[in-house]
């Protein structure tokens, strides 16, 4: 009783700041001068008309790269932390080879069918990220969503683990490769500028921007795809 009446009361404790906030929220007409100024630079300095991909893989691109750093690292708790129970499942299946789990035939088929869908769109997610909205973060997950989508149609589909991690350390590598030679060859640490920047609009433009989000949709797509390879152990 006196926990059920606790609960309710930060309830509405909640409710009434919430309520509180969004009366006072106003739309704000205009953007700030920061804003105003990656608005105006992106597509002058960087060739790209999608600005928040500029901002990701150009201006602060440096914190792009400590953000994929941290799903690695959670990647690497989450498989030290999981892999007794995987250790566990393993014995388990082994004194009962028949102890196999299977989805329906309905769940099957639509994997199937939708599997190679997702995949194209996450490639185009991240191959058009410096035009549209997208880029090397959403295509990923887009991509770790199809695994996931297979995984739950075959739950014992032999994901390579090996493989996946191998790739995603090429691509951290070639990222940091990238980001020195923006460091030599143009203004700084993963600076875009790198290659040409091409035609406004164009598909081959944005410099280097376009390379830097494949790499990253790669890293992240496999890192994400490793994390629910543990979690379905």
């Amino acid at each position: 009783m006196i926990r059920g009446a606790a609960s309710a009361l930060v309830v509405t404790l909640l409710g009434v700041l919430l309520a509180g906030l969004v009366a006072e929220h106003t739309e704000s007409q205009a953007l700030r001068p920061l804003a105003k100024n990656y608005v105006t630079m992106a597509p002058q300095q960087l060739a790209t008309p999608n600005v928040v991909t500029g901002i990701l893989l150009n201006y602060r691109a440096f914190d792009t790269l400590g953000e994929v750093a941290v799903l690695f690292m959670a990647a690497a708790g989450i498989g030290l932390i999981l892999g007794g129970r995987a250790d566990a499942r393993g014995a388990l299946l082994a004194r009962e080879p028949n102890a196999t789990v299977s989805s329906s035939e309905i769940v099957q088929s639509g994997a199937a069918l939708l599997f190679p869908l997702i995949a194209i769109f996450g490639a185009y997610i991240i191959m058009n990220g410096h035009l549209s909205a997208g880029g090397g973060f959403q295509g990923g997950a887009v991509l770790a969503s199809g695994v996931m989508l297979l995984l739950l149609a075959r739950p014992s589909y032999p994901l390579n683990v090996g493989i996946l991690g191998t790739t995603e350390s090429l691509a951290g590598v070639l990222l940091v490769v990238a980001g020195i030679a923006g460091l030599i060859f143009s203004g700084g640490f993963l600076d875009s500028r790198v290659l040409p920047l091409g035609e406004f609009g164009s598909f081959f433009s944005a410099g280097a921007i376009p390379v830097l989000s494949v790499l990253l949709g790669i890293k992240v797509g496999c890192e994400l795809s490793v994390i629910i390879d543990q979690f379905r152990r």
